[in-house]
């Protein structure tokens, strides 16, 4: 036990009264007169990099890799090369194209001809598109020159910054190159051969909505003439009998 402290600094005992009670004594004697001699514990390596002082209060998100696997885009079954869809989206919306082939990317690819009503050879989504039952013989067509890479856009020269640049800029029309206009051309030529008058008409004319249509109700058929399809809703005096169709008079 402690010796009793009369003051701060200050104990009841004296220094050896102290050394006695403590048993000090007995420990020297045990060590040959000499107090035990601890070897100091060794020191931590230095890390090659120490911990910084300061940290961001605000959470940092840290991007991760997505393994992505993307598969070949299945082709809609009313889809097939040589049908005429109908586009519902873009500058070319409701206008009439022939279906060539589908790229590699899953779009499809389509032209009007040029020739007929100004679609050239582009690349579609198959969500925007309305497939008929009107076919066009694209046996003749030769595809393999176009992929996703054909129509790659050119990368645009960067513009100079400030007013200098903004005056500077003259209104420069881009010119179409020849290899692309040689390929249209082509294309072309080799759908004249099956296209007759009615079906050249067809695809020159604009596809449009009237008063009364209903496009869930259509069945496109030949030629692309929107038809009433059986309506689902039957007749209340006799379930049996389906509705009339509004074309019929």
């Amino acid at each position: 036990t402690m010796a009793k402290e009369l003051c701060r600094g200050v104990t009841e005992d004296s220094r050896s009264k102290s050394y006695h009670r403590r048993g000090l004594w007995a420990v020297k004697k045990k060590n040959k007169g000499k107090f035990p001699v601890h070897k100091k514990a060794e020191k931590a390596a230095d890390k090659a990099t120490k911990a910084p002082r300061f940290y961001p209060a605000e959470d940092i998100k840290t991007p991760k890799g997505k393994n992505v696997i993307r598969n070949p885009t299945k082709l809609r079954a009313s889809i097939t090369p040589g049908t005429v869809l109908i586009l519902l989206a873009g500058h070319f919306k409701g206008k009439r194209v022939v279906f060539l082939k589908q790229l590699p990317s899953g779009l499809l690819l389509v032209t009007g001809p040029y020739s007929v009503n100004g679609v050239p050879v582009k690349r579609v989504n198959q969500a925007y598109v309305i497939a008929t039952s009107t076919k066009v013989d694209v046996s003749a067509v030769d595809t393999a020159k176009f992929d996703d890479k054909y129509f790659k856009a050119e990368a645009k020269d960067k513009k100079a910054k400030g007013e200098e640049g903004f005056f500077s800029e003259e209104a420069t029309k881009k010119e179409l190159p020849a290899e692309y206009v040689a390929n249209q051309k082509a294309v072309d030529a080799a759908l004249s051969k099956s296209l007759n008058e009615d079906l050249t008409n067809y695809l020159k004319n604009r596809f449009t909505l009237r008063d009364g249509m209903k496009p869930h109700l259509m069945s496109f058929q030949a030629l692309g003439l929107a038809r009433w399809a059986q309506p689902v809703r039957l007749c209340k005096r006799n379930p049996q009998a389906p509705l009339p169709s509004p074309l019929k008079k």
